[in-house]
């Protein structure tokens, strides 16, 4: 929904120039038609399947987002009480939040049978048996599903790689019958489902799609145990296309294959897609401040930083930059750079883009997934403010902070 008329970038209907002045910079900004359409294709291709698509909100936390998808209908995956805790205030139904995590502690656990959650992911036994404690203290039954490890390599960056023996997450998919046998002893959960998650911004969704072959195989081995598996828990992971010219997997392609795969199976559904539904639709404006040149290398020093989208330090992440308005001078290659103290603070390396002055607006794309959820303070610099877009309309849905609220808490 990000597109150029004439020489202006939009957002739907609104010029991001014009916005940017009016908000300053740096500043991230939201399409809610996208993020809408993205979670739509999900929940319309499932169609009759029984399903809840369940948003992972570490990918985006914003209140204004949260609500926006839970008006929509929307389930949601958390990590956190925190999370949940933005979910009930944004308007969420806690019947439709499915809690994952492979550290979760006793308050947290507390606080999600307390609100009613739809089934906690549990990735070990001792986990397993926290709930039960919990649980039988409060005088319910939680629903479970273990997430399995199935030991398929997700092609990702390590980082983001959840699938595979080494990584800390889940139980050995060979493990799990005796873990489920086990867990007979515990009388205040329920064994309802299987889940997994193998990692993200996956971009060939065949890994996926053979996790849900052996989360198949396992449900049927289960049930003939006498388990009332009644779901599969898929996680997420489908990746956007960071590069101009990059293809991500269509969601409507990828789900037909699902529902092929699920039609005879008799069980529902649980996808956690996160970064699909909302990382195309936000972009983080920053202006100019300067070019600088040291040598042969030139430098766009810009006002946005590693610690507004810390991304393309911590993973060498990719995001096309693309200037506001367009103008006629020839290309430049140049490092975009940012004010804080850390040779590690660039946005952009070795990068031809728009020959910008001091004073012109970027647009860095592919921002709103993991870019303000993982921004900080760093450098007392303040967090930037983020403006959600609704066709020609937009509202501020987090005010930029200011020197006040960066040492609330704090004493001297």
């Amino acid at each position: 929904m990000f597109s150029y008329s004439g020489n202006d970038l939009y957002c739907e209907q609104v010029p991001l120039a014009d916005l940017a002045a009016r908000v300053g910079t740096p500043a991230f900004v939201y399409s809610s038609q996208a993020i809408l359409c993205n979670y739509q294709a999900y929940d319309e291709s499932l169609g009759a399947l029984p399903h809840i698509v369940c948003y992972a909100v570490k990918a985006n936390s914003s209140l204004a987002v949260l609500g926006l998808l839970a008006r929509a209908g929307a389930g949601f995956d958390i990590v956190s009480g925190g999370e949940l805790f933005r979910v009930i205030q944004a308007g969420g139904d806690p019947a439709k939040v499915v809690y994952s995590g492979v550290g979760k502690m006793a308050d947290e656990v507390e606080y999600a049978l307390e609100s009613g959650i739809h089934s906690f992911n549990c990735e070990s036994e001792a986990e397993l048996e926290l709930i039960d404690a919990i649980a039988a203290r409060r005088g319910v039954k939680a629903s479970y599903s273990i997430r399995v490890n199935p030991d398929v390599d997700a092609s990702t960056h390590p980082y983001i790689s959840t699938g595979l023996s080494q990584h800390k997450f889940g139980i050995d998919i060979t493990e799990a019958p005796a873990v489920y046998e086990r867990a007979r002893q515990f009388r205040n959960v329920a064994a309802e489902g299987v889940s997994c998650h193998i990692g993200s911004q996956i971009l060939d969704p065949s890994p996926i799609l053979e996790s849900v072959d052996k989360l198949l195989e396992l449900a049927r081995a289960l049930r003939a145990e006498g388990f009332d598996i009644q779901r599969l828990d898929l996680g997420g992971g489908l990746g956007i296309a960071y590069h101009a010219g990059e293809e991500a997997p269509a969601i409507r392609g990828f789900i037909e294959s699902l529902q092929e795969r699920f039609r005879e199976s008799g069980l529902s559904v649980v996808i956690e897609p996160g970064r699909s539904i909302v990382g195309a639709a936000g972009v983080l404006l920053t202006r100019v401040l300067y070019r600088k040149r040291n040598g042969p290398k030139e430098f766009v020093v810009v006002d946005a930083a590693m610690n507004d989208l810390i991304r393309p330090s911590l993973y060498r992440a990719h995001h096309d930059i693309v200037p506001v308005r367009h103008n006629p001078l020839p290309k430049i290659t140049a490092d975009v750079v940012g004010p804080v103290c850390e040779s590690g603070d660039f946005l952009a390396r070795d990068r031809e883009m728009a020959n910008v002055m001091p004073g012109d607006f970027l647009a860095v794309r592919t921002a709103g997934a993991y870019g303000f959820v993982l921004s900080s303070n760093y450098n007392s610099r303040l967090r930037a403010p983020e403006v959600l877009v609704e066709g020609g309309a937009w509202r501020v849905i987090r005010k930029r902070e200011t020197y006040e609220e960066l040492i609330r808490g704090e004493t001297v």
